[in-house]
């Protein structure tokens, strides 16, 4: 059996990080298995699906480079892979099932059916819905001539279970008895969410479906219809929710939770991927940082943790930070001087082109985030006009900045090997005849040249900016503090 996997969102929002995982862990398990990973589109929501966000969910799967080899844009057997391209296979299901009695007009209002279940509760019974509220078959016709709002619901063999062994969460077992006879066409003749997702699943071929843990309670609903429409069940894993730290599920609250959110803050796909693995799978040994070529030789579905997964942005954000210093100087360039140029307003001239490749080495590994690099770098091309008001106060008003900067005008001045280790050796030569700490002496430096604390290395980065750009920074923060 060739394994066919689907990952199949609504285009109702954003791509959530945790519908990424979903995405990835489905994409690894394809090709571990040399199976075909499908992309498909669950839009039947009509009113809250848009092109934008389908576009997002595209450029995104991209981004990561999770490509699909049957889906949507990408084509293949079963057309356009949209489930609002479908309504007229889900119509004729429907029909199917009614004329084989596994499914029934259904007439039950919402209000009839909250004082079944509120009744059921009371006498201790199971509230799941049952089809004794409807009206005798001879009625039903006259009702719906009458204009009565039916909607098709899936009848539910009674007594029974619905047995099957989860991926993840090993054997399951639902009593029948506590599952609804549920709707599977509404009262405007548009299909529900379990019918349009399996009858998509049976007619793709799907073997296996991987997905979060809050359609537990939908997969016998889904194996009972995919056994009524003569079709062997697929194997179904439940992925647990993903966590904030504080315990709680993901949610904005513990801050951002599209993944465009996380690509605009300067994370790189690899990071993602490799970050988005490790919640609620382990690939052994111990290892942390993973590539995708490793992922897929090693993720066969039996390493999936059912406990949930915690989403710590500071873990992310150090994962990145090693990706970020793994690259090479060339590839480093390549992503940040486009980010750098924009942040200028211009394109870089020859000279500064060299100028910053010279201080790459130093930014890159100081990077966590790509978002980083515009102010790391900036000072390397435009003398800074203002000072970061909290490195200001803290560092150039004390009575060692006028000294430091002072002596530093001299020693700079006098020399004539401009090299990091001259460089060095005449600001250290400021500190010990000054008595002054490093970062009492030096501090006042960096923010002369720079505007702020937070640079690249002090004496790489005054070597890079020249001795005449250097000494006229320093007079005129010196001046500023006259």
């Amino acid at each position: 059996m060739s394994v066919r996997v689907r990952f199949a969102p609504s285009p109702t929002g954003y791509l959530h990080v945790g519908a990424a995982r979903t995405a990835l862990f489905n994409y690894l398990f394809a090709h571990h298995f040399d199976g075909t990973f499908i992309l498909r589109s669950d839009d039947t929501d009509a009113e809250r699906s848009t092109a934008a966000f389908q576009t997002d969910i595209l450029e995104h799967m991209r981004w990561l480079g999770l490509a699909w080899d049957e889906g949507i844009e990408v084509g293949g057997p079963h057309g356009t892979y949209k489930q609002s391209d479908r309504y007229d296979r889900y119509r004729e299901v429907a029909m199917q099932l009614l004329q084989e009695d596994r499914a029934y007009y259904s007439f039950v209002t919402p209000d009839q059916l909250n004082v079944f279940k509120q009744r059921a509760r009371n006498a201790g019974t199971s509230p799941a819905y049952d089809g004794t509220l409807e009206p005798d078959p001879s009625q039903i016709s006259r009702s719906m001539l009458e204009g009565g709002q039916a909607t098709i619901r899936f009848r539910v063999p009674r007594p029974g279970i619905t047995h099957f062994i989860d991926m993840v969460r090993g054997e399951m077992v639902f009593e029948h008895a506590q599952v609804d006879d549920f709707v599977i066409m509404r009262s405007d003749f548009t299909p529900t969410y379990h019918l349009a997702s399996t009858v998509d699943d049976v007619d793709y071929g799907i073997t296996h479906v991987i997905r979060g843990e809050d359609l537990l309670s939908s997969t016998p609903k889904h194996i009972l219809l995919t056994e009524a429409l003569g079709s062997d069940r697929a194997t179904y894993g439940h992925l647990s929710l993903l966590m904030g730290p504080d315990g709680k599920k993901l949610s904005k609250r513990h801050g951002d939770t599209a993944l465009s959110a996380y690509r605009e803050a300067g994370y790189v796909p690899e990071a993602m991927n490799n970050y988005l693995a490790l919640l609620g799978w382990s690939p052994g040994d111990d290892e942390t940082i993973i590539s995708v070529s490793e992922m897929i030789e090693r993720f066969d579905g039996t390493s999936i943790s059912r406990n949930p997964a915690v989403f710590d942005q500071g873990k992310l954000a150090w994962m990145n930070g090693v990706y970020i210093r793994e690259m090479s100087d060339d590839d480093f360039i390549e992503v940040a001087q486009p980010r750098v140029e924009a942040d200028l307003g211009r394109a870089l001239t020859e000279e500064e082109i060299g100028s910053f490749a010279a201080l790459t080495p130093l930014i890159k590994e100081r990077t966590k985030l790509l978002s980083e690099i515009e102010g790391q770098a900036r000072f390397a091309f435009v003398a800074p006009t203002t000072y970061d008001e909290a490195s200001w106060s803290k560092v150039m008003e004390t009575p060692e900045a006028a000294i430091a900067l002072d002596g530093a005008t001299a020693a700079l001045e006098s020399l004539e090997n401009w090299s990091t280790e001259a460089i060095d050796e005449a600001l250290r030569g400021v500190l010990e005849a000054n008595e002054m700490s490093a970062r009492k002496g030096l501090q006042p430096i960096r923010v002369a040249i720079s505007g702020s604390t937070v640079s690249p290395p002090l004496f790489e980065s005054i070597e890079i900016l020249g001795k005449d750009e250097t000494l006229e920074r320093i007079r005129r923060a010196r001046d500023l503090l006259t």
